[in-house]
């Protein structure tokens, strides 16, 4: 395991992606659900994936769970986001690789086209000595590192609590009430990016959420989000 920076948040190098599985299109938009009184919106119903678009083949619903299958790829949520806090639960299997994608346009791939918040299990051995910082959990990929993940992370096959809040230019990542990250996306990409490429989805201020699959097992539930603008 490579050992963090003390900055969090700072901009260092990370390695590569394992190559996902090909982004399914988000088919057509759906209407976002309406907030409940608290002006939260519950994506997800705890049975079904009604009003969620992609590759909704790849994933199940399990137990109260959204469940990735080994061959899941990227699921919308329905509505677009422009402002927002959104919380939710995830289960790691050991070693998975998953994503939370934000102001993503649907198409493409979402870690270039929008932003990819990391969901890994980074203290896993099969990482040690080659991740990167801007890989590790609750990095933004290829933009901005976390720090503190590995510590924060519960151990694969228990639950997490995990919120993001995305306000304008900044990205604000909570796991199990540490925060992890705190970014300003205009100073992360000054001077470029950490990975060396373009991505173009930093300039977003707005698109869909979703979870990326990777092949890997994880679960999510709980998934509701706080507008912070209005939903289009």
């Amino acid at each position: 395991m490579i050992v963090l920076g003390s900055a969090l948040a700072s901009c260092t190098e990370a390695p590569e992606r394992a190559p996902a599985i090909a982004p399914a299109p988000a088919d057509m938009a759906t209407a976002a659900p309406a907030a409940g009184p608290d002006g939260w919106v519950a994506l997800f119903d705890g049975r079904t994936l009604e009003g969620w678009t992609g590759d909704v083949a790849g994933w199940t619903v399990e137990d109260g769970a959204i469940a990735c299958g080994p061959a899941g790829g990227n699921l919308w949520a329905p509505g677009e986001w422009s402002d927002f806090e959104l919380a939710f639960r995830f289960r790691l299997t050991p070693g998975a690789n998953n994503g939370v994608g934000i102001r993503a346009p649907g198409t493409g791939d979402p870690a270039y086209e929008g932003l990819e918040v990391q969901v890994l299990d980074d203290g896993h051995e099969k990482y040690a000595g080659w991740l990167k910082d801007w890989q590790r959990h609750g990095s933004v990929y290829g933009v901005a590192a976390s720090a503190g993940s590995t510590a924060a992370l519960r151990p694969a096959g228990e639950w997490n609590a995990e919120s993001i809040t995305v306000a304008g230019r900044r990205v604000r990542v909570e796991l199990n009430g540490a925060v992890i990250l705190d970014c300003d996306l205009d100073e992360a990409t000054r001077g470029g990016t950490l990975s060396g490429k373009d991505h173009p989805g930093v300039r977003r201020s707005s698109g869909k959420v979703g979870f990326l699959g990777h092949g890997d097992r994880v679960d999510f539930r709980e998934v509701r989000l706080r507008p912070l603008t209005p939903a289009r």
